[in-house]
C-alpha cells in the first residue's frame, strides 16, 4: 500500500448530507480494502452515530467556524493527527478545511485532500488562497462543474481529479415490499418522485407549479416529494391553495431511499444546482427515467433522450412537456430507465469510484 496507511476521514458538521454520507462510505470502503481508518467528528452527529453503529473507529471533536483563529484548538487537531500516526486526511466542508488543512500541514501529514462537492465558487480571501495553494495536496470535486468552480476565484497549479460519487448498485435489490405499497398505496396513474430536502435551491415549489399544468391536461398523475426543511409548511399551503392535495403528496423524510426509487415510475430533479446530484444517480440505479434543468452537473450524469431528458432551467412548459412524454409513451419510459440503470453501473459504480480515488491519492 505504499505509504498510503492511516486515513483520517475529518468531518465536524452536526447534520447528515451529501458530504456526510460520502465520509461514511469511503471510510467503510477503505476499511475493506485493508486500510486503517479513523473518523473525526463531532460526537453527537449523525455521522458518529452512523460510524458507532457501523464499529468504525472514531475521534470526537467540537469545531466552529472560527476554530482556525484559534491556536490551542489547531494544536490539539495537530497533535491527535499526529499521536494516531495519521498520513492521509481527508475533509469536505469549508469549516473544516480551513482548520484540518493547518494543523495536518503542521503535524507533517503527507496528503492532505480536499473532497470538495459544493459547486459555489471558493471565495478569494487570503486564507483560501494561502491554504489551497500551500496545504491542500489533493482535490477531489465530485463533478466538472465543481472543479471549474473551484479554481474560478483561486488560480495556481493544483493536483486536481473529478471523481464521481459512486452508489454501490447491488442496493436496488434491498427494497421492502411493504414500504413500497405503503407510498403507492394513495398513488394513481404515472408515479413522479421528488427526494431532497425542502429549501429554495432544491426547487419543490416549481414542480407543484409543473403539477398544475400537468392537472390542465387531465393527466393522471402523482407527484411524491420526500424530503423535510424550511419551506414544509409553505409548500403544503400552496398544494392546498391550487386544489393539488389528490396529485401532490408530502412524505416529509424517508429513510428508506431504495423503497421510494422503487415505487415510482419517472424521477424528477428541480434543484438550480447541485455539485453532484446522488439522487439523480438512485433513481437511475432503480431503473427511472431522470426529468432535470440542464444546468450545473446534472449533464454529467443525464444523457438527454438517452436516459432522461434536460430541459432549459425554470421553463415550465418545456418541463410539463417532458413528463408528458412519458407519461404517454410507455415504452420510451421504460427504454430510458433500462439506459439509466445500464449507465450507473458503467460508471457509477461505488467499488470502481474507490479505487480511482485510492490510485489518486497513490500516484
Amino acid at each position: 500500500m505504499l505509504d498510503l496507511k492511516i486515513i483520517g476521514f475529518f468531518n465536524s458538521l452536526n447534520f447528515w448530507g451529501g458530504g456526510e454520507k460520502l465520509h461514511l462510505e469511503y471510510a467503510l470502503e477503505f476499511r475493506k480494502l485493508g486500510y486503517k481508518v479513523l473518523l473525526i467528528a463531532n460526537e453527537n452527529s449523525p455521522l458518529a452515530i452512523k460510524a458507532k453503529q457501523e464499529k468504525l473507529e472514531i475521534v470526537h471533536v467540537e469545531i466552529h467556524k472560527l476554530s482556525f483563529l484559534n491556536p490551542l484548538k489547531i494544536a490539539s487537531v495537530s497533535k491527535l493527527f499526529r499521536e494516531n500516526g495519521i498520513d492521509t486526511v481527508v475533509f469536505s466542508s469549508s469549516q473544516d478545511m480551513k482548520i484540518a488543512s493547518i494543523a495536518a500541514h503542521r503535524a507533517s501529514v503527507k496528503s492532505i485532500v480536499y473532497l470538495r462537492g459544493l459547486a459555489v465558487p471558493i471565495k478569494a480571501s487570503f486564507i483560501n488562497s494561502f491554504i489551497l495553494k500551500n496545504y491542500i495536496t489533493h482535490f477531489v470535486p465530485n463533478s466538472k462543474e465543481t472543479e471549474k468552480l473551484i479554481f474560478q476565484n483561486i488560480q495556481g497549479e493544483f493536483k486536481s481529479k473529478v471523481i464521481y460519487h459512486g452508489i454501490n448498485t447491488s442496493l436496488r435489490s434491498e427494497v421492502d415490499v411493504e414500504k413500497i405499497a405503503e407510498f403507492k398505496q394513495s398513488a394513481k396513474g404515472i408515479v413522479l418522485g421528488n427526494a431532497g430536502r425542502l429549501t429554495p435551491q432544491k426547487g419543490q415549489s416549481f414542480l407543484i407549479d409543473v403539477a398544475l399544468e400537468l392537472q390542465k391536461l387531465n393527466l393522471e398523475f402523482t407527484l411524491l416529494i420526500a424530503g423535510s426543511g424550511e419551506l414544509e409548511s409553505e409548500l403544503h399551503d400552496k398544494i392546498a391553495k391550487l386544489n393539488l392535495s389528490e396529485n401532490v403528496k408530502l412524505l416529509g423524510f424517508v429513510n428508506d431511499m431504495n423503497s421510494f426509487m422503487a415505487s415510482i415510475d419517472v424521477f424528477l430533479l428541480s434543484s438550480f444546482w447541485e455539485g453532484f446530484g446522488y439522487v439523480i444517480v438512485e433513481a437511475m440505479n432503480h431503473a427511472k427515467p431522470v426529468i432535470a434543468f440542464d444546468t450545473s452537473s446534472n449533464p454529467e450524469i443525464v444523457k438527454n433522450n438517452e436516459t432522461g431528458i434536460l430541459v432549459q432551467e425554470n421553463n415550465i412548459q418545456e418541463f410539463t412537456k417532458a413528463i408528458q412524454q412519458l407519461i404517454e409513451n410507455d415504452s420510451l419510459r421504460l427504454e430510458m430507465g433500462k439506459n439509466a440503470q445500464l449507465d450507473v453501473i458503467s460508471r457509477f459504480e461505488l467499488e470502481d469510484r474507490i479505487k480511482e480515488f485510492e490510485a489518486f491519492l497513490l500516484r
